[in-house]
């Protein structure tokens, strides 16, 4: 059996008197490539902030290496998050006031852990090496993406967030995104939880479940 980095167990969130998901369960290992699926306004990306800490839930438990999320509080789950997480969000982030190459550091920067060649790798990865100077205004959508995802994982993180990375992109950009979104992770040894209607993460998944109002079901015959 896989080790088990990261447990959800029975998550529920609900707004007010309107539920979004219950009884979400999951366990995740690390290097794994899990993709997400789901209709619309069923709580994707609300999954994620939970998971991520951003919200909190209702009933359930986030454990990460066998110790609770849930119980932190704010300031540690932040402290969590900038350590241990990557997130890509399909908008992006990218600060537009920084380089490429600065944007990328912001993670080592923020952990007091300045690494100019860990930057430099992450972007030979990605393919923008040339690119290190350039403003994220002079880059294209599917260049910005990439930028997004060095900087997810230079810190090497032990989870990554991946919420509708390519939603912004056209199909080429978008299946190249996902390639190397799962060859990165598996490379690092990084698992990765992935947001995503695009048909093309279904064959790269080690996993693929639908998420539905009362809970996590296997979708890889969908």
């Amino acid at each position: 059996m896989m080790a088990c980095m990261l447990e959800v167990h029975a998550l529920a969130k609900s707004y007010g008197d309107v539920p979004v998901f219950q009884r979400v369960s999951l366990r995740m290992a690390p290097g794994e490539f899990v993709v997400l699926i789901g209709e619309s306004g069923v709580g994707k990306s609300t999954l994620l902030n939970c998971i991520a800490g951003l919200e909190d839930v209702d009933a359930g438990e986030v454990t990460f290496r066998g110790h609770s999320l849930s119980a932190l509080d704010a300031d540690a789950r932040a402290r969590w998050r900038r350590e241990h997480l990557g997130f890509v969000f399909q908008a992006f982030h990218v600060l537009p006031h920084l380089s490429v190459a600065d944007n990328v550091a912001l993670p080592l920067l923020l952990l007091d852990r300045p690494d100019p060649s860990r930057v430099q790798q992450m972007l030979e990865r990605v393919g923008l090496p040339a690119l290190a100077d350039r403003w994220p205004a002079q880059l294209s959508g599917g260049q910005l993406q990439r930028v997004a995802l060095a900087r997810a994982l230079v810190h090497k993180p032990a989870l990554v967030l991946a919420d509708e990375p390519t939603g912004n992109l056209d199909p080429v950009q978008a299946a190249r995104t996902l390639e190397l979104l799962a060859s990165s992770v598996r490379e690092e040894g990084t698992a990765c939880l992935l947001v995503t209607h695009a048909p093309a993460a279904a064959r790269l998944a080690d996993r693929v479940l639908r998420l539905q109002p009362d809970g996590l079901v296997d979708a890889a015959g969908d």
